[in-house]
């Protein structure tokens, strides 16, 4: 019987809690939703957020649009307080701010934001390098401007390339994919949500993210070279290299690394070579590649060397 009873008098203080939960909550919440935040973040207003009613972000059809909840709160949290506060004066944050200078930490602001993206993509986000080193979805994302500057090829390289300084001087090299004409982004290559994969490629290999643009270099190939295979970045730089073909060393130097030149007809078997420049004539032009042409494979039934 006293079992009974307390079991009774549990299921009816959930019930009481469950109603009261809306009502407690409901009083956080500004009375006017986004009408209560456009006096101050209004157009022309100092801090202007207006153009986010030109974004996915304000759909009132969407049901998973913040809009189409809570609006700005959805995101900012309860905000009364807050909106309240402004009018009496006084600087009182937002539950949840957010940017690298927001007082709420970048967990924190992921996470309400993780909470509508988490579906679309972000599942490896957790664990990757930018999660890891504290970096906030706002530190990239700019959700208030009528389009968020990382869907543009050029404003997407400076916003990697703040913190990636020394991937815009490889960018201005010789020889360079075309990222400072706008002919293709960084998101080309690298996923900045999935940690996944190493150096937050696309593909789950270097060679399989190269090879959505260099099919003609993936094979299968009845005489193989292995490094090309195995990794792009063995020869070449990605990002930008003064040496032709973004490689990282001219040949014969680049091909030296592997593969000695003893014994080889390039290698002068004299002194003479001093007198006589012609006899590394071998050497000339395009060096190693004048004979060995093939370096990625070859097909040949006679292309053992790579040389046809």
């Amino acid at each position: 019987m006293f079992m009974k009873a307390h079991c009774q008098w549990r299921l009816w203080l959930c019930v009481l809690l469950m109603a009261a939960t809306p009502v407690a909550l409901a009083q956080d919440y500004s009375a006017s939703g986004a009408d209560s935040c456009l006096p101050c973040h209004g157009p022309g207003a100092p801090a202007d957020a207006s153009a986010i009613f030109f974004t996915p972000h304000a759909s009132r059809f969407d049901p998973d649009a913040p809009f189409s909840g809570l609006q700005c709160e959805a995101c900012h949290g309860p905000g009364r307080e807050h909106a309240e506060a402004q009018q009496r004066g006084l600087d009182q944050r937002p539950v949840h701010t957010f940017g690298m200078d927001a007082e709420t930490p970048a967990a924190g602001q992921n996470k309400v934001c993780l909470t509508c993206h988490q579906s679309h993509g972000r599942l490896g986000w957790f664990g990757s390098r930018h999660e890891t080193a504290d970096l906030p979805c706002a530190a990239c994302h700019q959700v208030h401007r009528a389009r968020d500057r990382v869907f543009d090829s050029l404003a997407q390289q400076q916003v990697c390339f703040d913190c990636h300084p020394r991937r815009r001087s490889d960018a201005l090299k010789a020889s360079a994919h075309p990222l400072r004409f706008g002919s293709m982004s960084c998101a080309d290559c690298h996923d900045p949500h999935n940690g996944n994969h190493d150096f937050l490629l696309q593909q789950a290999t270097t060679v399989e993210t190269c090879y959505r643009c260099h099919a003609e270099k993936r094979g299968p190939f009845l005489w193989e070279h292995a490094p090309a295979s195995e990794d792009c970045s063995l020869c070449h730089q990605p990002h930008g290299s003064n040496h032709p073909a973004l490689l990282r060393k001219r040949p014969p130097l680049l091909c030296q690394q592997c593969h000695s030149p003893a014994g080889h007809s390039s290698v002068a078997y004299t002194s003479e070579l001093f007198d006589d420049p012609d006899q590394n004539r071998f050497m000339l032009g395009r060096a190693c590649l004048n004979c060995h042409a093939q370096v990625h494979g070859s097909n040949h039934p006679s292309g053992a060397t790579l040389n046809r």
